[in-house]
């Protein structure tokens, strides 16, 4: 299991190994609505049980925390950033990923 910083969940993990997987042979991200996402992972694999809010509002985080980057402001289209592989690969040290709550 990969360690996590307190402010992630199992979400966030299916999020971000679901849009890495979406990288075509030519290292091309495919970036998707939280719409498309949530579908992917509820409905069609039933790899999460949450409900569409809450994918959205965790694609919006993982943006916030540059895992995910905003690729269409208007539509919401979202794709995995580099930060967001090196996370997944165990690169990236979590005391990066740390928020400071003051």
């Amino acid at each position: 299991m990969r360690a996590r910083v307190s402010w992630m969940n199992e979400v966030d993990d299916a999020i971000l190994e679901y849009l890495q997987e979406l990288e075509t042979d030519t290292g091309h991200r495919i970036a998707l609505p939280p719409t498309a996402v949530w579908y992917n992972l509820v409905e069609e694999l039933g790899v999460l049980d949450r409900s569409q809010n809450t994918v959205s509002r965790r694609m919006n985080v993982l943006s916030e925390e540059r895992l995910l980057e905003k690729t269409d402001e208007k539509r919401g289209y979202y794709r995995i950033t580099d930060r967001g592989l090196a996370y997944l690969e165990g690169g990236l040290d979590m005391s990066d990923l740390e928020r400071n709550e003051d």
